[in-house]
């Protein structure tokens, strides 16, 4: 199906239309799927060979769940589209003239339709130096380093304490107030104050700090002040230390300056910003400051109807209000891309995209969420009833069954067990500035205490 010659118009010769997808992420992934009934070719491009489930990446780093149980292979969840195939590559430049665009493999692939849904990465606001001491979480890659310097603090403190007697302080510091930052500590004080309390014979990993920094004046902030206010107050009762107006000035191994205070971190997880895929800005389109394409209510970057930008790279608008880069909305477009190629083929006049939001929610920690939900009532959820409906959610669009199977077996397992099967600690057995600390000794008494034998 795909060629590498000379680009044609629509239907030119008889000739079925080809679609090319960049990026398999819920955007990509919809698209492909609703066009897996019209009469065009469709090449889906992505330089990894799965789909992630993005909403459960936190636990895959908190070692809930296994990368395998929020992923599935591309091609897997393709196999029985007839007019679809799946290239395991990626795109490093775009000809909107020749319509065409280049492969990282030397390969061109020429398009009628193109479709751009490559999402987003993280955003050190310039201070790129920083994520080596502070990963975010974007990928599989990135849930399965952060589970590995989560699970090495831990063992690196026992070994200190078993050796030494004493250990540098196992303060965990998340960086960013938002859903992704508020997930994040939540689920990083169950794992030291419920998952792992037996597990250690000379350090109590339920006296590890859990601290939480934002620049605003609440987390969620994109959420109604009162789940805001909740959400708070359930980071609370799990033992996480919220910081609101508190300002990151810098990051190095083994601590981080807050309002120019320096403290000291064990691991130092960064949820504070995203920036848009650079393929967006090879469109030449105009850009919001984050580097995401305006598109209009076709999905299209002005003057370029056969492109469609797609979820976290799209800027779009609706009601006055940018449709935010979550999951539901990628989907959403996705599975509009079908209807307006659809309608192309059919020489009508494409409908307008229409979000339909069906609501928010972020889970806190076990038995503790908050739910903005919009369909089919409105309400402001909190606590069980929040975290049950999100439970519910994330099984339903989770792909393929034996995916939902796992996850919902491990989950019920966890709960009354209060054990995780996933804690496998791989690669590099360092943590950025923990020699340093434990070189440096204990300097205060009070850091002695907080490093005491259970």
């Amino acid at each position: 199906m795909s060629q590498l010659t000379k680009p044609f118009q629509v239907g030119e010769h008889g000739a079925r239309p080809r679609v090319v997808i960049v990026g398999a992420g819920f955007g990509g992934l919809h698209a492909a799927l609703a066009l897996r009934h019209l009469a065009v070719d469709v090449t889906v491009v992505d330089r990894r060979n799965h789909h992630t489930f993005q909403p459960l990446l936190y636990q895959v780093a908190l070692a809930v769940l296994s990368p395998a149980d929020i992923a599935q292979p591309i091609r897997t969840i393709l196999r029985n589209q007839a007019n679809t195939e799946v290239l395991m590559d990626e795109v490093n430049g775009i000809d909107l003239q020749a319509r065409r665009v280049w492969l990282t493999s030397g390969a061109q692939l020429a398009y009628d339709y193109l479709v751009i849904a490559t999402g987003a990465t993280h955003s050190y606001f310039g201070k790129d130096e920083w994520a080596r001491y502070a990963p975010g979480l974007k990928g599989i890659e990135d849930a399965i380093e952060i589970r590995r310097r989560v699970l090495l603090a831990f063992e690196l403190a026992e070994r200190q304490m078993q050796e030494r007697g004493w250990h540098p302080p196992l303060n965990f510091v998340v960086i960013g107030g938002g859903p992704t930052g508020v997930e994040l500590a939540g689920a990083v004080s169950d794992i030291t104050k419920l998952y792992m309390r037996h597990d250690f014979r000379h350090i109590d990993p339920s006296k590890a700090r859990v601290l939480l920094f934002d620049s605003g004046p609440r987390v969620l902030a994109a959420y109604p002040e009162d789940l805001s206010a909740k959400a708070e107050r359930e980071l609370f009762h799990l033992g996480v230390e919220v910081h609101t107006k508190s300002h990151v000035t810098n990051v190095g191994p083994g601590w981080v300056e807050v309002n120019d205070q320096r403290i000291d971190a064990a691991v130092i997880l960064w949820a504070a910003g995203v920036q848009a895929s650079p393929l967006g800005k090879m469109l030449g389109a105009p850009t919001d400051k984050r580097g995401c394409v305006i598109v209009d209510s076709d999905l299209n970057p002005p003057g370029l109807p056969e492109v469609f930008v797609l979820g976290d790279l799209a800027h779009f608008e609706q009601d006055g209000k940018q449709v935010p880069g979550v999951a539901q909305p990628a989907m959403q477009m996705g599975d509009y891309v079908g209807k307006a190629i659809a309608a192309d083929l059919a020489h009508q006049r494409r409908p307008a995209f229409r979000y339909f939001d069906k609501g928010d929610m972020a889970t806190i920690g076990r038995m503790a969420a908050v739910a903005n939900v919009q369909w089919p009532f409105k309400a402001h959820l909190s606590g069980l009833p929040a975290w049950l409906t999100w439970m519910v959610v994330h099984i339903f669009f989770l792909i393929g069954f034996r995916n939902r199977i796992a996850v919902f077996s491990q989950w019920v397992w966890n709960y009354f067990m209060f054990t995780r099967s996933a804690r496998l600690i791989t690669g590099d057995q360092n943590l950025p500035g923990w020699q340093d600390q434990v070189n440096a000794g204990p300097a205060k008494e009070e850091d002695v205490r907080a490093a005491e034998v259970r």
